[in-house]
């Protein structure tokens, strides 16, 4: 199959961000039936990524490898069986690996139009708030009154969790480590912040809560978090996992997973039933690869509720590809909000 020349963001290496790194030109095939190929005008980065570069997210392809899950960007060619009237269109789309490239290949049904908003907003809508619709809106529905605790509260899927939850008018607890983050979550409706730097996080809920219980939680961090958040929810109670951050930077390899797994306990089905807890894991690739029409509809739907004005994408830190390395730092440390972008012009 003829192939296309192109400059890409290599992962040449696990490990420090200002050593993984290489711009060098790729090949990618031409879009077979139902796929696109996008000129991309900046593409968003995402936790995962930081996990695959530092080896711990088995589902990023061997190295030398492409990351990326979504670009903003012209449709310049189109494979069978695809609108010839998406040519030319201004889209944020989706992309499984391949985005830290100038061009980039996807699926027809993993775009959205997006006509003159800003990049950097429309990034923040595919993974992030794609994300976080899908398990406040789509996989488990927030509801009127309902207390909920969201981990990493000023990140990507953080404030779009915080609008979501607020628009379903539910009462939210929202997790920082950082009080000059405090501002940002106060803004987007938070009812109440808590550093965990200050003090436990899990005592403060429960003093805060009395003889009450949270009904969701939101945990991308897992580990240790997970424990304390099972104590924290009631009857018909749900911890929603969507990441393993606290394994991320940790050395040891078999060991610091082993200790990681270890942190979260074991549930014992039965104890689900009996106690009426409920544990759901979310996992957007597996999600993008058996059940591609609730990504397309989710994607869909955030699009048209920025649109309408009831989401505000928050813009982080943007950065040119030259600044790959500088740009993945800053999301490992923690100390980034809202959406890092990575332009290439």
């Amino acid at each position: 199959m003829e192939k296309i020349d192109t400059k890409g963001i290599v992962l040449k290496a696990y490990g420090k961000a200002e050593m993984a790194f290489e711009q060098k030109t790729i090949q990618i095939q031409k879009p077979k039936a139902n796929e696109v190929l996008i000129d991309v005008e900046a593409f968003g980065l995402n936790y995962a990524d930081v996990m695959a570069r530092n080896n711990l997210y088995k589902e990023a392809p061997a190295l030398p490898a492409v990351l990326g899950y979504e670009v903003v960007g012209i449709i310049e060619e189109i494979g069978e069986n695809v609108s010839p009237e998406l040519l030319g269109k201004r889209v944020v789309a989706f992309t499984r690996f391949g985005g830290y490239a100038k061009k980039a290949i996807t699926q027809d049904y993993a775009i959205s139009l997006i006509e003159s908003m800003p990049a950097e907003e429309a990034l923040a809508l595919s993974t992030q708030f794609v994300t976080a619709y899908y398990m406040a809106v789509y996989l488990s529905p927030v509801h009127e009154g309902d207390k909920v605790l969201i981990h990493a509260a000023a990140g990507g899927v953080g404030t779009a969790l915080i609008q979501l939850c607020k628009w379903k008018k539910a009462f939210v607890y929202a997790k920082i480590g950082d009080e000059s983050k405090e501002a940002l979550v106060k803004e987007l409706g938070a009812d109440v912040v808590v550093n965990y730097n200050k003090s436990d996080y899990q005592s403060t809920i429960l003093s805060h809560l009395k003889e009450q219980r949270l009904d969701v939680t939101f945990n991308p961090i897992a580990g240790s978090t997970f424990k304390k958040d099972w104590g924290l929810i009631g009857s018909g109670g749900k911890v929603i996992l969507f990441g393993g951050s606290e394994r991320s930077g940790k050395k040891w390899g078999i060991l610091s997973s082993l200790n990681f797994v270890r942190k979260m306990g074991i549930v014992i089905p039965i104890g689900l039933m009996m106690r009426s807890k409920n544990v759901l894991g979310v996992n957007m690739l597996k999600i993008a690869d058996n059940k591609p029409e609730v990504l397309s509809h989710c994607l869909k739907e955030v699009v048209e509720l920025t649109n309408k004005g009831i989401l505000k994408p928050q813009v982080g830190a943007k950065f040119n590809v030259n600044e790959i390395s500088a740009a993945h730092a800053l999301l490992e440390s923690g100390k980034s909000t809202g959406k890092i972008s990575v332009f290439w012009d």
